[in-house]
């Protein structure tokens, strides 16, 4: 109840529709058609692990999707990361900086939990590439611009952000983003975001 009445006070929704299970939110999500933000808990029924919303994510590809949820395990965080959604939301956040986080994937950009978003690891001197072939990413291995880009990207930013932040056109971030995304083996911001935090050094 307080968070559907955050949505309406704080972020100007007209109507807010609750499910008690994974099943019931999907069946309302298929009646009602035009859907700005699908927020999802961990622990409501149906819902085996984080994983469990790549399903969601296949059938409404376009939709706004996070997870509200009082776990900030690794795990869990990089589980609904790598099934593509745009956030993972801390419950115990104070109602400002909820409020912040549910805006920034409303607006599109990945919100994901501070912890995650670590010092990005100093740079490491360049190998020949046929040396690496098969290895996992390195995330030291990317360029000074790229460890920029990515460290904007961890903490949620979006293009236009990064751009404004790093001084940089819009096109040049795609082009960086790009090369991250060719890097971590992924076709996302949000796979990038839970690759990349996979590699990073643990909290």
């Amino acid at each position: 109840m307080g968070l559907a009445f955050t949505l309406k006070d704080r972020l100007g929704f007209d109507d807010v529709e609750e499910a008690s299970s994974l099943d019931e939110a999907l069946e309302k999500l298929g009646e009602i058609g035009d859907v700005a933000l699908a927020l999802f808990d961990l622990s409501m029924p149906g819902m085996a692990s984080a994983a469990s919303l790549a399903a969601v994510r296949e059938c409404y590809p376009d939709l706004p999707i996070a997870v509200v949820s009082a776990s900030e395990d690794r795990k869990d965080v990089l589980e609904a990361l790598a099934a593509g959604v745009n956030g993972f939301v801390p419950k115990r956040l104070v109602e400002d900086d909820l409020v912040a986080a549910l805006k920034t994937i409303v607006e599109g950009a990945i919100f994901v939990p501070a912890s995650l978003a670590s010092t990005m690891p100093q740079r490491a001197p360049a190998s020949d590439p046929a040396e690496r072939a098969g290895e996992p990413p390195d995330l030291a291995r990317l360029t000074p611009r790229q460890r920029d880009v990515l460290a904007l990207l961890l903490r949620g930013h979006s293009n236009k952000e990064i751009a404004r932040d790093l001084d940089l056109g819009h096109g040049t971030v795609k082009i960086h983003l790009a090369a991250l995304f060719r890097h971590l083996g992924v076709r996302n911001r949000a796979a990038a975001v839970a690759a990349a935090a996979a590699l990073l050094p643990r909290a």
